[in-house]
């Protein structure tokens, strides 16, 4: 073990994604206790300053998803604090949460990305903005929160962008929608992990279908050609290092395998802070290349720094 001896575990938060967050959380907190690490569990609230300032760990163990943690708001409170953290740092989380402007950092670094727009709310709400079928995704939320997705039998958008308490920003990104396959792939110390093929058995891999247990197939190594697959590989990793990821990152693609050879590929996000719950990617993904869930997050903790 190293220097990092006592691990603030940071979990739970206010984005939508807090009852994961709590999940990835304590499923991390245990791994360390195996571990043999003193861990402190902390709920993440406004005072987070605070409680870390008086608190004083060797090292932040960041297990949020979503705002404030996957957005860089986090990672700057420890910078100050001069805490040690895992993960990206300010910047590359700050930009992958932003998918308009992350996608912009891929394509420019020849990582193809579905073509789209972004829009205010009442602009999406008033008609179709593009042909359908289409995806409409709040521009900075995960887990597939706030994502519909138009096809040519709806008529216009969905009432819901009306609400009053819309929960997810004003800006959303509409995407032309890519048929085919749900592919991820992970980096893990500076590489490509294989790559998993989602089969949803409940509608698409949404929120409910990422989080409960049954309600999709994971195929790993995913069902592909070969040179597809090795491309996937490449493509998450170019898309980690043009956006300055640190630690562990995921990539989700999309593949139309109607298209001949790897035109079909899209990558949708890279994720800064992937889910570590039982029925997360990136544990299976490291559990597939020999490393188990222990093995995994301590090594989270040790590849802690600052600077990131």
């Amino acid at each position: 073990m190293s220097e990092f001896k006592h691990v603030a575990v940071l979990m739970g938060g206010w984005s939508s994604e807090r009852e994961v967050s709590l999940r990835s959380g304590k499923a991390c907190a245990d791994a360390l206790e195996r571990k043999g690490y003193r861990v402190t569990r902390i709920d993440v609230k406004r005072d987070i300053a605070t409680v870390l300032d008086t608190l004083k760990p060797d090292v932040a163990l960041v297990m949020l998803h979503g705002r404030p943690g996957e957005d860089g708001t986090i990672q700057g409170v420890l910078e100050t604090l001069g805490i040690p953290y895992s993960h990206s740092g300010v910047l590359a989380s700050s930009l992958a949460m932003q998918k308009d402007l992350a996608k912009t950092v891929m394509a420019t670094a020849g990582v193809p990305v579905p073509e789209g727009l972004t829009l205010t709310r009442t602009e999406v709400a008033k008609g179709h903005v593009m042909a359908p079928p289409y995806v409409i995704k709040p521009v900075a939320d995960g887990s597939s929160v706030g994502v519909f997705i138009v096809t040519e039998a709806h008529a216009h958008p969905p009432q819901e962008l009306f609400r009053e308490d819309w929960p997810h920003g004003d800006q959303l990104l509409v995407e032309k929608y890519v048929a085919g396959k749900e592919l991820t792939c992970a980096v893990i110390n500076g590489e490509p992990t294989g790559v998993i093929e989602i089969v949803p058995l409940i509608k698409f891999y949404d929120y409910e279908a990422k989080y409960s247990p049954g309600a999709s197939k994971h195929i790993l190594p995913a069902s592909i050609l070969p040179f597809v697959y090795q491309e996937v590989r490449r493509l998450t990793l170019a898309a980690h290092v043009a956006l300055g990821c640190r630690g562990v990152s995921r990539a989700d693609f999309r593949y139309d395998d109607r298209i001949e050879g790897i035109g079909g590929l899209s990558c949708l996000e890279v994720n800064t802070q992937p889910g570590m719950t039982e029925t997360s990617l990136v544990p299976e993904l490291a559990a597939h290349a020999g490393v188990t869930f222990d093995e995994l997050v301590q090594w989270m903790v040790e590849d802690a720094s600052l600077g990131r």
